[in-house]
């Protein structure tokens, strides 16, 4: 990808976010056509994300454009005919860049860090760069699959390691909703690729019980696994699957960094590294309900995660709406309103919309692919 620059020929601009699996794949296309693209990443230049919002309709990553004409996301690239992608290759081309093409950041624009300056927040940052770093070199073209075994010998993974011991340092009593939201989900994030690199994938379900339960890091002085992390900080200290109580009693000192209640659109951030997951993002504490939004709308767009059959009037859902049914209203009937709030314009939510509106509408769960998301 190049480098920003105003520049007066045709380019493709793709406007992406770091780690996201459809972003890679769309670029790895892109850049085999022979012609000028330009990535921005919007989780860095938030200054740009209502601005794309505006220009698509949509809120979900990538976005591409032909000029300034709008392709869509990855799947509107990998669907695109032979013949109208030439058009379009030929057109970047051939023809002068349009002054309604899609906007870049001001070269003299300073990259978000949203706030994230010192403390927790800094550390955690580092730790974020230095995994998206090490996914950048090690993660597949299409965005499916991790090299752990390559990324386990790159010297990047030394440096996070040494980092990682400077997290039982910080003070976290001082992060608000925000800072705590990105922290804990980038931390948490980070830890799975560090459980997996040490220990290895956990294959059956007492090895993803023993895995998530003890696998942890030392932050501020006390141990947070990470089912610490996901049920007690981010769930507001709600059971988590199979678990019989809450993860902190009610005179653990971890209860203060418990969310007042559950944020459900955490769901869609966590990534435990099963191929079932969410992509892996990273996050700030700017603007985070947002991204975190933007991550759940990319999450429902998949028919992996969501599937509207009108025929039959049913609604098949992952299992992560199963696992965490109480964070979604507890019933079908919220449930599925949740589902339809929280889609972008698509033409998968226009016939959620008329499924609900025909009533009586069938929810079932689609099966969730546990294998790991590893190369090998």
């Amino acid at each position: 990808m190049e480098d920003f620059d105003s520049n007066a020929q045709g380019r493709v601009t793709v406007y992406s976010v770091q780690g996201c699996p459809h972003c890679v794949q769309a670029k790895a296309t892109l850049g085999r056509l022979g012609v000028s693209v330009y990535d921005v990443d919007i989780g860095r230049h938030s200054e740009l994300r209502s601005r794309v919002k505006e220009l698509t309709g949509r809120s979900t990553v990538p976005q591409i454009f032909f000029n300034s004409v709008h392709v869509g996301g990855n799947d509107d690239l990998q669907k695109l005919a032979p013949n109208e992608l030439a058009r379009l290759v030929n057109m970047v081309k051939e023809e002068p860049l349009p002054a309604d093409a899609p906007p870049l950041p001001n070269r003299n624009q300073s990259e978000d860090t949203g706030g994230e300056n010192d403390g927790a927040a800094q550390i955690s940052l580092l730790l974020r760069d230095m995994v998206l770093k090490l996914f950048s070199e090690h993660l597949s073209a299409d965005g499916k699959s991790v090299d752990y075994k390559g990324m386990s010998a790159d010297p990047v993974f030394e440096r996070y390691c040494e980092l990682a011991i400077q997290l039982q340092r910080v003070e976290l009593l001082s992060l608000g909703r925000e800072e705590k939201l990105a922290f804990f989900i980038n931390i948490y994030n980070a830890l799975v690729i560090h459980g997996y690199l040490r220990l290895g994938a956990p294959t059956n379900i007492w090895q993803r019980y023993r895995f998530f339960n003890y696998v942890s890091y030392l932050i501020g002085g006390e141990v947070f696994t990470l089912q610490d992390i996901e049920n007690g900080v981010l769930r507001g200290n709600r059971k988590g699957i199979a678990q019989l109580r809450r993860p902190f009693s009610k005179t653990d000192p971890r209860l203060q960094m418990a969310l007042p209640d559950a944020e459900p659109l955490i769901h869609f951030a966590l990534n435990c590294g099963a191929k079932g997951c969410p992509p892996i993002k990273t996050y700030t504490p700017q603007d985070i309900d947002n991204q975190l939004r933007t991550a759940a709308e990319a999450f429902l767009e998949n028919d992996d995660a969501c599937v509207v059959d009108s025929g039959k009037s049913e609604v098949r859902l992952s299992q992560i709406f199963k696992w965490y049914k109480g964070d979604f209203g507890g019933t079908d009937d919220k449930l599925l309103k949740w589902v339809l709030d929280h889609m972008g314009n698509s033409p998968k939510k226009t016939s959620l919309q008329g499924v609900l509106s025909a009533g009586k509408t069938k929810v079932s769960f689609l099966p969730y692919d546990w294998s790991s998301n590893s190369s090998h």
